[in-house]
């Protein structure tokens, strides 16, 4: 059975931004109903007051979220995105990484920057 590891492209479909930024203020909308107190026996006035701030805070949270994630996907290099992901993002590349036996300081030391 042969594992099929994801590309980039495929972690990153538009759909699914759009699905987390509204995820995201409909969370936030519910939040601030409930904080101000639209479940509860309250006069018209205060209720619609409460939607209204609801619906400016979801509004904000859906647009922030999503330019946030959007500048995120920027940083990504476009090279990569059709690259397999076999191991873990954030770990350094195998490139970097020393031979054994070999003295890592004496790598540093033959850098001419420093």
């Amino acid at each position: 059975m042969s594992h099929d590891s994801p590309t980039r492209r495929d972690l990153m479909k538009p759909l699914q931004l759009l699905g987390l930024a509204f995820g995201a203020a409909l969370f936030a909308g519910v939040v601030t109903l409930l904080s101000m107190g639209f479940f509860q026996q309250r006069t018209g006035d205060e209720a619609q007051r409460a939607v209204v701030t609801a619906l400016v805070i979801a509004g904000i949270s859906f647009i922030a979220v999503l330019l946030i994630v959007s500048l995120l996907l920027l940083a990504v290099d476009p090279a990569q995105v059709t690259k397999q992901i076999d191991r873990p993002v954030l770990f350094d590349d195998e490139s970097e990484k020393p031979e054994p036996g070999e003295d890592p300081d004496a790598a540093a030391s033959t850098d001419p920057k420093a």
